[in-house]
């Protein structure tokens, strides 16, 4: 049997609440689970001490025992101290989208086009007035 640690969702409509539970893989998230092993509520500052509640006694007991924790839950536990920091890297998060992208290279499309310009332009009076000096 595939164990999970995982949230079940609780509360009313935009109210958010959460257990965490330790269920079988294959059953509904907000469906049947073996043990509740604590609460989680969103609603709560991230300072609150009543935003995360778990027995972690019994979180160790089900990783001993095979439990997967989702990846919500494995922050929590990082957080808690109980699991050491996995690290993650989604090196497409921080890269910009298709139209972003032709965006910025229009940009400096645009932005390098009067840079180029601009020295001819200023060259030009400077080139004039030596000019200017050396006929006189």
């Amino acid at each position: 049997m595939a164990m999970k640690i995982r949230l079940a969702r609780g509360g009313s409509k935009k109210r958010p609440f959460y257990s965490i539970v330790a269920a079988d893989s294959r059953m509904p998230r907000d469906g049947r689970f073996i043990e509740k092993l604590g609460t989680y509520n969103p609603l709560l500052p991230k300072d609150s001490e009543d935003r995360v509640k778990m027995n972690v006694e019994r979180v160790q007991h089900w990783i001993a025992q095979g439990a997967q924790p989702t990846d919500r839950i494995a922050r929590m536990l990082e957080a808690a101290g109980v699991k050491e920091k996995a690290t993650r890297a989604n090196m497409k998060k921080a890269e910009p989208g298709d139209k972003a992208k032709k965006r910025a290279e229009e940009k400096a499309a645009k932005a390098a086009k009067p840079a180029e310009e601009a020295p001819a332009a200023e060259a030009a009076p400077e080139v004039a007035a030596t000019e200017e000096a050396a006929t006189e």
